[in-house]
């Protein structure tokens, strides 16, 4: 050692001039961009910043057997199920719950709801959302998406309590965002269910907060006062929250946007990107949808970072577990066929009219008929339509009448019919309201009722929805002409409407963009005074 020690000495010499030639040569740079010795520090706090940006939120692995399998037994798992994935470093496929290493109280609450196997958007969402991936997720409803996004938040927020629990006022580190009131109070009632499971398995207790229009905003504000580790909310009541800075999204490490297509239809999505400015660090984005129209694509390449697109199914396709029977029926002959089409199925049913006043008059007729029905729309206060869904839900009510409010990812597994009273103006509509029924693998009727009122070109996307899924189609649509040219064959890319996603037109007829079009034009050198007028207060 004393031998070698002046080649060691010289050695060192040479690193240490080196790294003064280096260290001048930095200075040199940083001169040449007009930044001096007193902003170096700053400088070089952002770069080293930069290097330790790309973390994964959770310890999670899938297990060492599964990571060993070939890429070609990942394909056919995929294949089995009908799962299409685009994307680099895909994680692989896990096929039960107890690989994806829930704790067992999860374990124990999936099974006494009924779950035992994981559905196809459950195989591959949970294990890329637990690898930190942001993901596009694409299924028909009733696949099991809320259970994709809703287990993972758990988890990740379950680590970060072990490691350093929240104190007041911290918080969110999971934020899930809903397009309506109802849907935001279904997933929080979800998070509650699992988070005290875990409590009660002696696991730290996660407290999740609801921030949704018609509640004290008083009630919410005690919730974050002692620290949140997951938030549910509406855009307008968040967006609210945010401006008079009562909640805080600096710790914020993961965003869930569920039915993120009746979010954009709804004109939320200026509010959405307002509420990304309020994020600090690097976040994880996942984004839901039953549909997939160009608005939203565009929406998705400029909110999310590499995302996996995981598909089960056409983007806007109906669910192959209902059966959808389409009637001609007079305007004046609704209401007593509404009656007869009643008798098809024991309660619970879900009737859909596009208008309030509709539903007040059915709602009306069905109480006079000795029919016990509850009815909600927009028009109703929070907590008329909450008894309401809650008297439905708990089977004292036999049937639900309302607007388009409850077609936006309500579950009600026990539905066996939904009546459509009318159709919908947008054919993504009539997908979400038929999407109710036929849940979880369960077998369903949706029937609707068509006649001379209705939009050829809706008619149009529904008789092409109908031969998609290989459903009987009515003489009435076998006559419309919808031209080899704009259907999409099944398995085929590119046809249809590229805008709103709709097989029965092509985009230069798409009645959907003419009249966003048209709305534009209207609003040519006025200003927008109501522009925030849709934000859920």
């Amino acid at each position: 050692l004393l031998r070698s020690h002046p080649q060691l000495c010289a050695l060192s010499h040479g690193r240490n001039s080196r790294a003064g030639d280096s260290g001048s040569e930095s200075w040199s740079l940083l001169s040449s961009w007009g930044i001096g010795k007193a902003d170096t520090c700053s400088v070089w706090f952002s770069l080293s910043l930069l290097t330790l940006l790309p973390c994964p939120l959770l310890s999670w692995k899938a297990p060492h057997y599964i990571l060993g399998m070939s890429e070609a037994r990942h394909d056919r798992v995929r294949r089995k199920y009908h799962v299409l994935v685009e994307g680099e470093g895909i994680p692989p496929p896990i096929k039960s719950f107890k690989e994806m290493k829930f704790p067992a109280a999860i374990l124990r609450g999936l099974k006494k709801k009924g779950i035992q196997q994981p559905t196809p958007i459950q195989i591959q969402g949970i294990p890329t959302i637990l690898s930190g991936r942001d993901m596009i997720g694409i299924a028909f409803t009733g696949s099991g998406k809320t259970l994709v996004f809703t287990l993972p938040v758990i988890m990740f927020c379950l680590e970060q309590e072990k490691r350093l629990p929240f104190s007041k006022r911290e918080g969110p580190y999971g934020l899930i965002i809903c397009p309506s009131r109802e849907l935001a109070r279904q997933t929080h009632g979800i998070l509650e269910y699992y988070c005290r499971l875990l409590h009660e398995d002696s696991l730290p207790l996660l407290r999740c907060a609801l921030c949704i229009g018609g509640m004290s905003v008083k009630e919410q504000m005690e919730t974050i006062k002692h620290g949140v580790h997951m938030m549910v909310a509406t855009p307008g009541r968040l967006m609210d929250l945010l401006q008079k800075k009562m909640v805080s999204l600096d710790i914020c490490r993961y965003l869930a946007l569920d039915e993120a297509d009746r979010m954009i239809d709804m004109g939320f999505e200026g509010d959405i990107r307002t509420i990304f400015s309020y994020f600090k660090g690097q976040r994880q984005t996942l984004l839901f949808s039953a549909t997939m129209p160009k608005k939203i694509q565009n929406f998705a390449k400029s909110a999310l970072v590499k995302p996996i697109t995981i598909n089960v199914g056409r983007a806007g396709a109906a669910s192959l577990d209902v059966i959808q029977e389409v009637e001609y029926v007079k305007e004046e002959a609704k209401m007593v066929y509404l009656l007869e089409c009643l008798q098809k199925t024991p309660p619970p049913v879900l009737i859909f009219a596009e208008k309030k006043a509709d539903v007040d008059a059915i709602h009306e007729y069905l109480l006079l008929k000795g029919v016990e029905a509850v009815a909600i729309h927009g028009g109703k206060d929070q907590e008329e339509r909450t008894k309401a869904i809650e008297a439905f839900r708990d089977g004292k009510k036999d049937v639900l009448v309302a607007t388009d409010v409850a077609s936006k990812g309500l579950d009600f597994p026990a539905i066996q019919h939904v009546i459509n009273y009318d159709m919908p103006e947008e054919i993504e509509n009539y997908v979400h309201r038929i999407g109710r029924t036929g849940r979880s693998g369960n077998t369903g009727i949706a029937t609707t009722f068509i006649n001379k009122a209705c939009d050829e070109s809706v008619l149009m996307d529904l008789k092409a929805l109908l031969l998609e899924a290989k459903q009987k189609v009515p003489p009435v649509l076998q006559v419309l002409h919808c031209g080899d040219e704009t259907m999409l064959d099944i398995g085929g890319e590119g046809r249809g409407c590229a805008f709103c996603g709709g097989l029965g037109h092509r985009i230069t007829d798409c009645p959907k963009l003419e009249a966003m079009q048209t709305k534009q034009v209207s609003n040519i050198g006025r200003k927008d005074y109501l522009a925030h007028s849709s934000m859920d207060f």
